[in-house]
């Protein structure tokens, strides 16, 4: 089964009508049964960075935003690096069959 990412929240903080800053939750789900596993994962994304002063987005209106610009905000790769790290430690892999080179055909 494919993982599912699904942008669950999107809190956007406005300035003179225009968006500054989103914050972000992101829920990941993948698998079915016994292999089912889900996370969320949350960001803060400013128009540009107080550290770095890179510019994350340029602000506009919140109406003007479409989902595809605000998923491209958020850290995707780095998610799913993390999603797969988790998914792997917390569900076991399936249980493979074994060789047995030396079986002899019964006659």
């Amino acid at each position: 089964m494919a993982v599912t990412k699904t942008l669950t929240k999107a809190v956007p903080y406005n300035l003179d009508s225009k968006v500054q800053q989103w914050d972000f939750t992101m829920q990941y789900e993948d698998g079915a049964d016994a292999t089912y596993y889900t996370s969320s994962f949350n960001t803060s994304i400013p128009a540009t960075d107080p550290i770095t002063s890179e510019v994350n987005f340029t602000p506009k209106a919140e109406a003007s935003w479409t989902l595809a610009q605000l998923t491209a905000l958020c850290p995707i790769s780095q998610w799913d690096g993390v999603f797969s790290s988790q998914y792997d430690s917390m569900v076991p892999p399936p249980v493979e069959p074994v060789p047995d080179p030396d079986y002899v055909i019964p006659s």
